[in-house]
């Protein structure tokens, strides 16, 4: 059975990092601590002599300052690394962490996981081809020298970088290595990690190469990895679930999820909150109680994005300024129907062309299978048509030949409304309101991919809420825009009501729109 020693890297709290320990070792794995050079002596020694005792504890031979973006990193994980090798002859798994990490499954749970397949773990993307690197420097990290800290001495590091490119001083990738990319938090297997300290020794180019590169840690490993194991004995993954902020920093985890945490495909998760006590001790329980049956949906990053990107609703894409002087047409009219429920929607564009005879189309700025004819090329993807969306619909008045056309859009595109509004033809907007039941709005948290067969009923329990109130949030914003020509039918109201909206929406005879509203299905899901 596998049996993992940790290689922890850690800086600071250590009551914590002394818990964190003796928690991991006390169902027999191990565990080497690298304490950051930097921190206090008399913290160190707590640390020492706290865990004195425990024959699984081992400490790197000596402690390095480390600081962000700097090989001090990887030299410090190497270190515990090579510390873990020697201390620990039966370990079959070395397993990267920090201080803020804590296990999400069981011991047990673990050490099956890892004897199910002859891998490592490590994410390791192709670093010049992935778009791993988001923003900022990327040839730059490597084709430069950074003897400088970016986030301490930020004027000498680029005025080093500055005075480089100024003169032509870059220098090659050592031409055998293929560079990588990925997080630092991995998983290796004892012949990968004992096969990475042997090529240390051996490649001194490339151990000076990766000295002087930026934000080592995030490509030394991955690259080293791949370069010395086959790519089918790879899993290109971390098995930490960590998820990053809008900003870049990542995210901190509280009391309130444990059930998500439990349903994530990771065996640790970073980070956790220092205050999370509670939270701690549950995951703390967790890690020695023996439990196998978890249930994975996986959902976790899907579902911080939703719930985190409530109220930032702004402009996504400005208007060009050739679009803004571009019109539909004065004598045209452009016939909006909005609902959260496509499927009705949809129903009813279908109806409005066989009995009122209007040109209609889907949801063509927000489902990109959505039939549409060729145009140019304008119509082939979503972002397309978003940014060019009055050039878009022009061109499909034109191919219909026609001076009114009915048209489907989600709530959510309330500034596709206003600046369809804001031109010079005529726009109609009629609301569909419907009503959802709490399994109606879990399948749509499905099929969205929120939640799946196996998230958790607590999971589900607090997601509900936040998925009806989103829903209502948007009714709310397309009511507060004030449109002029805003209409309202609703699953609830009769069929005259509904009726006589609609004709008044459609421009249309009561009995026209009668026929078209008269339908037992309209609303059913």
């Amino acid at each position: 059975m596998a049996k993992i020693a940790f290689i922890l890297l850690c800086h600071k709290d250590p009551d914590a990092i002394i818990q964190q320990a003796t928690q991991l070792t006390a169902a027999g794995d191990c565990m080497a601590i690298h304490f950051d050079g930097s921190a206090k002596r008399e913290h160190y020694q707590k640390i020492r002599i706290a865990l004195a005792d425990n024959p699984n504890v081992t400490f790197a031979p000596r402690r390095i300052k480390c600081g962000w973006g700097e090989w001090s990193l990887v030299e410090a994980t190497l270190s515990a690394l090579g510390a873990a090798v020697e201390a620990f002859p039966r370990a079959t798994h070395f397993y990267m962490l920090s201080g803020d990490c804590m296990a999400i499954k069981s011991a047990d749970f673990a050490h099956e996981f890892l004897d199910a397949r002859d891998v490592d773990y490590i994410e390791s993307f192709d670093y010049f081809a992935s778009d791993w690197i988001k923003t900022g420097m990327k040839a730059e990290r490597l084709i430069y020298r950074h003897f400088f800290n970016e986030r301490t001495q930020k004027a000498l590091f680029y005025g080093a970088f500055r005075l480089q490119q100024r003169l032509g001083l870059t220098r090659r990738i050592p031409a055998d290595l293929q560079m990588m990319i990925g997080s630092q938090w991995w998983c290796l297997r004892r012949r990968t990690a004992e096969w990475v300290l042997d090529f240390c020794r051996q490649r001194k180019d490339v151990m000076r190469f990766f000295r002087t590169t930026w934000i080592p840690d995030e490509t030394f490993f991955q690259t080293i990895v791949r370069h010395l194991i086959p790519d089918n004995e790879i899993d290109s993954r971390t098995l930490t679930f960590l998820i990053f902020s809008d900003y870049g920093m990542p995210v901190t985890f509280f009391n309130d999820h444990y059930d998500l945490l439990l349903s994530q495909d990771f065996l640790f998760a970073r980070k956790i909150s220092p205050d999370a006590m509670e939270l701690k001790a549950r995951l703390a329980a967790l890690w020695a109680g023996g439990r196998r049956d978890f249930q994975i949906s996986n959902e976790g990053r899907r579902l911080h994005k939703f719930l985190t990107g409530r109220g930032r609703i702004g402009r996504r894409y400005a208007p060009r300024f050739w679009e803004r002087e571009s019109t539909l047409g004065r004598e045209r009219e452009l016939l909006i129907l909005s609902c959260k429920k496509w499927h009705v929607a949809k129903r009813l564009v279908d109806r409005i062309q066989k009995k009122a005879g209007i040109p209609g189309i889907e949801y063509l700025f927000d489902e990109e299978s959505t039939p549409l004819p060729d145009l140019g090329g304008i119509q082939r993807t979503l972002d397309k048509r978003m940014r060019h969306r009055r050039s878009l619909m022009r061109m499909v008045f034109d191919y219909h030949k026609t001076d009114r056309m009915v048209i489907c859009l989600d709530p959510k595109n309330l500034e596709m409304l206003e600046d369809f509004f804001s031109d010079r033809s005529i726009t109609r907007l009629l609301e569909i309101e419907c009503e959802f039941s709490d399994e109606y709005l879990l399948g749509h948290a499905r099929r969205v991919g929120l939640a799946s067969d196996q998230t958790p009923d607590e999971t589900v329990a607090q997601m509900l809420p936040t998925i009806r109130y989103d829903v209502v949030y948007e009714s709310d914003r397309i009511r507060d825009a004030n449109f002029p020509r805003l209409y309202r039918i609703s699953e609830s109201a009769s069929v005259e009501e509904n009726a006589a909206v609609l004709a008044t929406f459609l421009s249309a005879e009561v009995e026209t729109a009668r026929d078209i509203i008269e339908s037992d299905h309209l609303f059913s899901d």
